[in-house]
């Protein structure tokens, strides 16, 4: 337990750059250095976590803790992975003027510039795993433009929906392989979390309040940390200031780990008399729903997506994951963070790092954060 919650506490610590570059993080760190498990569960992990509600890549998180340490690994891995930014987003609550602007425009770059190279890397290797001939390369390309085109979570489901048809027509022959575990549905967590659907609709109270906004701004978001913002605004924005809420947003794209932290500026904000408990409420709210889901699923899901008869549907959605991290490392990951040449050569520099094995995570995070704040001191 102790080497998960070491583990997470450190992608917890350097994860900028949003769900799709913590793919590329825990790819990176749990497939390629640690071995703690295969592409393929990878990819069937990651497929799950795409038609759940909830914070993806906490999920995904959440799900590899499971598989390496049983439950208790996985409320490890979530603890680890996602106390760095409670604790940050609870101090921008109390303490909302940190760095000068100009540091903090640097900062944000050099992650910006970090995050497209490890999106980059999840897409080249699991590119190469997942995409080996002409048809999945052509799924993962027809999937990527799509998205780049169509750029909703209607978009991505119908992609993916495809991807399974065209891969259970013309790939189940290649790639079936024997099913692995047991067709296990979890009953007390999908029980559990029908409860609280329930208790969230028709309780009330300061503190229910609390946990009913977030918890069902957690079971209702599908696509991740970038669609919560809108529900949120609707659930609680009438109870604080535009600037405040947009503040932790931002910030929220700015810290590492999950942009569902959000939870934890607005929980301290929307409880001011005991600002850290109110933090640790609508955190604890909006994540579990999606958890809930991943532990009543999980098991059942492991099982299905490895029978032989559904083994080409797999290999049809693992290319079209591949081209929805395609499509998410054009936008929002190379938009928002190469706007000219220096940017495209920092990015280019941040890839010749990450090849050359020489430096870990952290070190790139330091290397492109300093190349950021010098490139915004060179400007001012």
């Amino acid at each position: 337990m102790t080497d998960i919650f070491r583990q997470f506490l450190l992608l917890g610590l350097i994860s900028f750059g949003g769900p799709a570059a913590h793919v590329g993080y825990f790819h990176q760190r749990f497939v390629v250095q640690l071995q703690w498990l295969n592409d393929e569960d990878f990819a069937r992990l990651l497929a799950l976590t795409q038609f759940l509600p909830g914070p993806a890549s906490s999920q995904l998180g959440f799900a590899i803790g499971r598989l390496r340490g049983g439950v208790a690994g996985a409320f490890v891995a979530f603890i680890g992975f996602t106390l760095p930014s409670f604790l940050l987003m609870g101090l921008l609550a109390l303490y909302a003027n940190a760095l000068p602007l100009w540091l903090q425009g640097g900062v944000i770059s050099g992650l910006k510039w970090l995050a497209v190279v490890v999106v980059a890397d999840a897409v080249w290797n699991m590119g190469r795993r997942f995409c080996t001939h002409k048809l999945t390369r052509c799924l993962a390309m027809v999937v990527a433009l799509l998205l780049i085109g169509w750029p909703t979570l209607y978009g991505q489901v119908i992609a993916l929906l495809l991807a399974a048809i065209v891969g259970w027509r013309w790939l189940r022959p290649v790639l079936a392989g024997p099913a692995v575990g047991k067709p296990v549905l979890r009953r007390r967590p999908l029980v559990l979390f029908g409860l609280l659907v329930v208790a969230a609709l028709l309780t009330d109270g300061p503190l229910l309040a609390l946990w009913n906004d977030f918890f069902t701004a957690g079971a209702l978001v599908f696509g991740g940390g970038h669609v919560v913002l809108p529900l949120l605004q609707e659930l609680v924005g009438s109870r604080l200031s535009p600037d405040a809420f947009l503040t932790g947003y931002a910030a929220a794209q700015a810290v590492p780990g999950p942009m569902f932290s959000l939870a934890s500026y607005l929980g301290a904000v929307l409880l001011p008399a005991s600002p850290w408990w109110g933090a640790l409420i609508a955190t604890l709210a909006i994540f579990l729903p999606g958890f809930l889901l991943v532990l009543g699923l999980m098991d059942a899901w492991q099982w299905l997506s490895s029978r032989p008869a559904l083994a080409g549907a797999v290999a049809g959605i693992n290319a079209a994951v591949v081209g929805l991290l395609l499509a998410a490392l054009y936008q929002p990951v190379f938009v928002s963070a190469v706007h000219d040449v220096w940017d495209l050569l920092a990015v280019l520099t941040g890839l010749l790092l990450l090849y050359s094995g020489k430096v870990p995570l952290w070190g790139m995070v330091l290397c492109m954060t300093m190349l950021g704040v010098l490139a915004q001191t060179m400007l001012n």
